[in-house]
């Protein structure tokens, strides 16, 4: 939780940083960088962090925080409605009809493919992206995992070819999508049963993460995504894809050409903030949001104020 004593400090700050960037605005006639983002815990977390600190940077904002799934924020910058928001680089193979280019499946590759294709086609910009995936993954009860010193993909296909006695929750999606499980059975070389899966309705990652920590119908791995908040409470351990069998996403934040020509300074001031947000600090922020009912913007203003991002 955030302490009582840290959030009124961490609100003044923030609250003078947007009085002074309305200021700047009124001032210089400069327009409002409008924030959009998804309206998942993630999305609204990454998107209180981006408002707070181009706020703390005197460079207005106008609040769009969770404004829709990704066709709808992705047809709002396209059209010009929102100047910014953050995205994952993984979803510019689907952006640009390319899921089958091998440099998805590499951070740098992708993350440098993604760039630019929009900039030259949709005059966007990705600015640097955290180093965190959250793509598809499976994960294992501590206790099983110990037992059975899984830590990789290539551990658990090991296990399971050995006999051991896994039983996965996952969405029917998850299954059956060539770009999940199957991908993972094919790049390393294991087959899960019909009896080892229990398919839930739905693709709620919190309910296959529970079904596994609370061994419910004898399961004991889940579907999971790579910086789900559960993963940073629970004692469940994500297998590595060290051959990277699923596409990666990175999130970064994406803004339009004009709004840099506006704002030059948007890059260096959020550059070294997503830096700083591996999988292990964003597992731990939408945790506090998704398992402890936090506030996504106090949350991310104690992250800030933590880090020294806030002054």
């Amino acid at each position: 939780m955030v302490s009582a004593a840290a959030a009124p400090r961490i609100t003044r700050r923030s609250l003078a940083a947007l009085a002074g960037a309305a200021f700047h605005a009124a001032a210089w006639g400069a327009s409002p960088v409008r924030v959009g983002s998804k309206p998942d815990t993630e999305g609204t977390l990454l998107g209180n962090i981006i408002v707070r600190v181009l706020n703390a940077h005197a460079i207005p904002t106008e609040n769009r925080i969770g404004l829709g799934p990704t066709s709808i924020i992705r047809a709002a910058i396209l059209s010009g409605a929102i100047d910014l928001y953050p995205e994952y680089t993984g979803n510019g193979a689907f952006f640009f009809h390319l899921e089958h280019d091998p440099a998805w499946r590499d951070p740098a590759a992708g993350y440098a493919l993604v760039k630019r294709l929009d900039l030259e086609r949709n005059g966007l910009a990705w600015l640097k992206p955290a180093p965190a995936d959250n793509t598809w993954a499976i994960a294992v009860r501590g206790d099983v995992a110990d037992a059975n010193g899984l830590q990789t993909m290539e551990d658990f296909s090991r296990w399971v070819n050995a006999g051991g006695r896994v039983k996965l929750a996952a969405s029917a999606e998850f299954v059956e999508s060539p770009a999940a499980l199957p991908a993972f059975e094919a790049t390393y070389g294991f087959s899960l049963r019909a009896e080892q899966i229990v398919m839930l309705v739905g693709g709620n990652t919190a309910a296959t993460i529970r079904a596994a920590d609370q061994h419910i119908s004898g399961v004991n791995a889940a579907m999971a995504y790579g910086t789900d908040g559960a993963l940073g409470v629970l004692r469940l351990a994500v297998m590595r894809d060290t051959r990277h069998a699923e596409i990666i996403f990175e999130p970064a934040p994406v803004v339009r050409k004009a709004t840099l020509a506006e704002y030059p300074a948007i890059p260096s001031v959020l550059d070294p903030v997503f830096a700083s947000l591996d999988a292990p600090a964003l597992r731990e922020l939408n945790a506090r949001i998704a398992v402890y009912g936090d506030d996504a913007g106090e949350v991310a203003a104690a992250y800030l104020g933590r880090k020294g991002f806030l002054k």
